[in-house]
């Protein structure tokens, strides 16, 4: 079975290493993944996969699951604007997609148990922290990942299965700025500052996201923080799938983990 792969605005540039991680760990659990590619709204996006004669579409990024999915449940429950969006772009559709983020193919698609299979590395000894950011679970009655919005499990079974611990902390949905990186700086360094003391004082010695937007502010702003708020915290963050091929024995460089700026090749090597 195929499933439709959109990358958003992130995946080809300032994320590449999450495409490319991704890419190597559903090649290697045997999903086969069809890149659905569009300049559009998420209406033309859902009509593209629709057209290609997918059943789901699958995005690795918080925002562009959260839009997708967003106006996939809309659209199912107000036949009027189906109507009106389908005049305007002049395409149909049809509803028969299923929307579903990364975090979805791996443990309900895949499975946790067949995740546990694939291992050749278990990362005993190695805490890291889920964060799920705003935009995952979020609003509950159109996002589905996780039954609980407020506190998710879904990345943590994924995480326990390749043989990592999973510490209880306070900032797993807590928002980290998003889209705001650039307009106000000032206040995802107060976030980003806030979530990093959370993780540490959880004893995380990485923080696992399953968004290019909420990786760039947790990674690309600890120097920043360090210099605002006299803290430095080194705390390297993963994308999910990069934990799961350093499971699966694949290489630091072969994921892309060279590309982060709070370097993880200490903490990878100082747990074997």
């Amino acid at each position: 079975m195929a499933y439709g792969y959109y990358p958003g605005c992130s995946s080809h540039g300032t994320a590449k290493e999450y495409d490319i991680s991704t890419k190597k760990v559903c090649e290697r659990l045997g999903l086969k993944l069809e890149e659905v590619l569009a300049l559009a709204l998420p209406f033309r996006n859902l009509v593209l996969a629709e057209k290609q004669g997918l059943d789901s579409i699958m995005s690795t990024c918080s925002a562009c699951y959260n839009r997708l999915k967003v106006a996939h449940e809309t659209l199912k429950r107000a036949p009027e604007i189906l109507n009106r969006i389908s005049e305007i772009v002049g395409e149909p559709y049809n509803k028969t997609l299923k929307v579903i983020h990364f975090l979805d193919l791996i443990s309900k698609e895949f499975g946790v148990e067949k995740i546990k299979e694939s291992v050749m590395k278990p990362l005993t000894g190695l805490k890291a922290v889920s964060y799920y950011g705003c935009l995952l679970t979020r609003p509950p009655e159109l996002v589905s990942i996780d039954p609980d919005a407020e506190n998710p499990t879904i990345m943590e079974e994924i995480i326990e299965a390749l043989g990592a611990e999973t510490p209880y902390w306070s900032h797993k949905t807590e928002c980290c700025g998003a889209s705001f990186a650039l307009s106000r700086t000032d206040i995802v360094l107060r976030l980003t500052n806030e979530i990093l003391k959370a993780a540490r004082f959880a004893d995380a010695d990485c923080i696992v996201v399953a968004c290019p937007l909420c990786f760039a502010n947790l990674d690309m702003r600890q120097s920043q923080i360090a210099s605002k708020y006299g803290v430095n915290y080194s705390l390297p963050v993963l994308f999910i799938s990069e934990l799961m091929g350093i499971a699966m024995g694949m290489g630091y460089k072969e994921l892309g983990i060279d590309k982060h700026i709070v370097s993880a090749k200490d903490l990878l090597k100082g747990k074997e």
